[in-house]
């Protein structure tokens, strides 16, 4: 078994960006993510909520289906995926699989101030019949980065997007 686990950050308002999106907006943004996966990460296929509840602490957790491309799956085997999603706003979305792989997407700030935002997608992906060391392991870390590098900056620009088209409020 092999466990990969990786990040990757990106500036949500690089020089140049337009509209600058504020932290409200990416937060809505990550709402709208959990239910709409498929608008946002192009190796989601589709999405359903399941059911969602207020957890004790407040939190909303979100338990949802995905459907991953099937050259996400080293086996080839296209299964349905459910994930628990929980808020913790306005910084973090933790995705929860079965399996126990986890995403967690974290909106913070960095040295420039509050207009200064960043995007990090953390990732722990399990893949119980890889084995560990193996040229399959290396191959999917190396997937794995250019996925990690094109859902967050696809997250991002999807957002941008949706506060150009009035989906997401100014």
């Amino acid at each position: 078994m092999v466990t990969l686990n990786l990040a990757y950050t990106a500036p949500i308002n690089p020089a140049g960006a337009s509209p600058v999106l504020t932290q409200a907006q990416v937060w809505e943004g990550l709402k709208l993510k959990v239910r709409r996966a498929q608008d946002f990460v192009p190796v989601i296929l589709d999405c359903k909520v399941l059911s969602e509840e207020t957890l004790p602490t407040g939190n909303l957790k979100v338990t949802r289906e995905v459907q991953f491309a099937a050259h996400m799956n080293p086996d080839d085997k296209v299964k349905p995926v459910t994930e628990r999603c929980v808020h913790y706003a306005p910084t973090c979305v933790v995705f929860e699989q079965e399996d126990g792989s986890s995403v967690i997407n974290v909106v913070s700030h960095g040295p420039g101030g509050e207009g200064d935002l960043m995007m990090t997608y953390v990732f722990e992906w399990r893949y119980p019949v890889v084995e560990a060391g193996s040229v399959e392991a290396k191959e999917l870390g190396e997937k794995h980065l250019k996925m990690a590098k094109m859902a967050v900056e696809g997250s991002i620009d999807t957002i941008r997007r949706f506060v150009k088209d009035g989906k997401i409020q100014s």
